[in-house]
């Protein structure tokens, strides 16, 4: 790895954790101890960038770093991890092969099945052990909780992907962080608009649930 291609991972890897510090909260009335941070948007732009090693090495850092401040076990880390690597990684292996836009929103589609799926199953396996409650507890808490909540994360995760990917890198292209080549794509003002409207419909989905709206 470079020195510049650290340099770069290195302030991602600080301004994902300055999120995750900054912005927290419930989406899901029915699992309130889930809360919603936005690191891995930051770890999925890193993704898509360098490769989905990149996401994988971010993640470790970032869920490593987090129970230093938050608190926590060394579980704890890996279910993190598990939940960012499902999606971050799998967005950026696909768009590794197929640097295109189409690419980009398959890639970020299949983060989210991805992610979501692997919760649900963690969860079911690793919750009763963490929480010392029944299984059959927790499988009932899979379908009205576990699973909105991992797919409202997940996909507003990638609607904001799609919204801040190009601004943020060309930040990073004109501060001599990165390479012009890492961002060949023109914005797309369609990628745009699909993005906002992803997370535009996941931040109110979420409201509803709360009852705000």
């Amino acid at each position: 790895m470079s020195t510049k291609k650290m340099t770069t991972v290195g302030v991602l890897c600080a301004m994902a954790l300055a999120l995750n510090l900054v912005i927290r909260f419930p989406m899901i009335p029915t699992v309130s101890f889930l809360n919603y941070d936005p690191k891995d948007v930051v770890i999925v732009i890193g993704g898509l960038m360098y490769g989905p090693m990149t996401s994988l090495i971010m993640s470790a850092v970032c869920s490593g770093l987090e129970i230093f401040y938050r608190g926590g076990t060394p579980l704890d880390v890996v279910m993190n991890m598990i939940s960012t690597c499902a999606f971050a990684c799998t967005a950026a292996w696909i768009y590794k092969h197929n640097r295109t836009k189409n690419g980009a929103v398959f890639g970020l589609a299949a983060g989210v099945i991805a992610s979501t799926a692997s919760m649900l199953l963690w969860n079911y396996i690793i919750t009763p052990i963490y929480f010392q409650i029944p299984r059959e507890t927790v499988a009932m808490m899979l379908l009205p909780g576990y699973l909105p909540f991992n797919l409202l994360k997940s996909s507003l995760n990638a609607g904001l992907v799609l919204f801040l990917y190009k601004p943020v890198a060309t930040i990073l292209r004109r501060s001599s962080l990165a390479e012009k080549k890492v961002y060949e794509e023109k914005r797309s003002r369609g990628m745009v608009l699909l993005g906002f409207f992803i997370a535009l419909t996941a931040i109110c989905v979420t409201l509803a649930l709360q009852g705000w709206i």
